[in-house]
């Protein structure tokens, strides 16, 4: 069973100026106990897909369920079962920790004794307990996040939109949150994830799906993306400047590469991509070529395509910092 199915779903803005089409019929399926990771870059459309998954706004056409009920026509018991952790910190900064959590349970309509006892329960595995009675100005960004994210989860909730929910995280932060995400996971939790970091949606998405101007562009799982874009690939950084060029064309040669689009060449760098058939069998050829052409490497090495190559072929340009849409 699907935890969240979408059909068909638009949404459009009107100013007196101009009319921006955010979601352009986007479908979207994602499996119970699963991450969906939502990428696409700026304007994308991502948060207004979660903002009418999780009811905070009414579509212009198509139509959506979670967990079997229409976001629409039942929006009140979505949200029972739903939680959302936004782009930003839905938290008092007035209140302590414990005090900011009971007040969500309260809203989740928990009686007092339930809602400070589940606030305890979250303070603890999102550790937590140590601050709890501080209030949240004292707070580092991180902990301001996971405490939101401790928010979203007081009502056991079976389905989580988590929309870019480690932005502005140091690495540290972003990594503790990431195994928080996965053992929620691994309790059957249902996650719709958007991130501005693409390789978070490599660690944590089970399918991936790219949008761009409101519209679905590509679906798949990770590495059915990366193979959109090509196999492995060879980096090579030769010594001399001025032997670049000819470097590039013997490697052209050698490797048998027939597309000029499908080799890079960074000048300023002496850095060239070229594609790599064969794999570490390629990358032995390379060396072997370059040597026999009294070519020095100053650098060289093999690697599988990102989700940044996804993102920029798929695109036409690099994933964004933050997301309007």
């Amino acid at each position: 069973m699907a935890a969240i199915e979408a059909s068909g779903l638009v949404k459009t803005f009107r100013s007196r100026k101009n009319v921006v089409k955010a979601l352009d019929g986007i479908d979207l399926e994602v499996p119970e106990g699963s991450v969906l990771g939502l990428l696409g870059p700026n304007g994308a459309g991502k948060t207004t897909s979660v903002r009418v998954l999780t009811t905070l706004m009414e579509p212009d056409a198509g139509s959506a369920r979670v967990l079997g009920h229409d976001v629409v026509k039942e929006a009140d018991t979505v949200r029972s079962l739903v939680g959302l952790s936004g782009q930003y910190a839905a938290v008092d900064e007035l209140l302590t920790g414990r005090e900011n959590l009971w007040m969500f349970g309260r809203l989740y309509r928990l009686d007092s004794k339930q809602a400070k006892q589940r606030a305890e329960e979250l303070l603890e595995i999102f550790d937590l307990t140590e601050a709890a009675d501080r209030t949240l100005k004292t707070y580092s960004g991180g902990m301001r996040r996971r405490l939101d994210l401790a928010g979203s989860l007081i009502a056991h909730p079976k389905v989580l939109f988590l929309d870019e929910p480690t932005t502005g995280l140091d690495p540290r932060s972003r990594i503790d949150l990431w195994k928080i995400i996965r053992d929620r996971v691994a309790e059957g939790v249902t996650i719709l994830l958007t991130t501005q970091y693409l390789e978070e949606a490599d660690e944590l998405a089970d399918s991936i799906v790219v949008v761009d101007h409101g519209a679905v562009i590509a679906r798949g799982t990770a590495d059915e993306l990366k193979a959109k874009v090509g196999g492995e690939r060879i980096e090579v950084v030769v010594h001399d400047p001025d032997e670049t060029y000819r470097a590039l064309e013997l490697l052209t040669a050698s490797l048998g590469v027939t597309d000029p689009e499908a080799t890079t060449l960074e000048q300023h760098s002496r850095r060239m991509t070229l594609p790599a058939p064969g794999g570490s069998e390629a990358l032995v050829d390379v060396i072997r070529t370059l040597d026999a052409a009294g070519i020095r490497i100053a650098d060289i090495g093999l690697r599988r395509p990102t989700l940044d190559d996804v993102f920029l072929t798929l695109t036409g340009h690099e994933a964004e910092q933050k997301d309007q849409a």
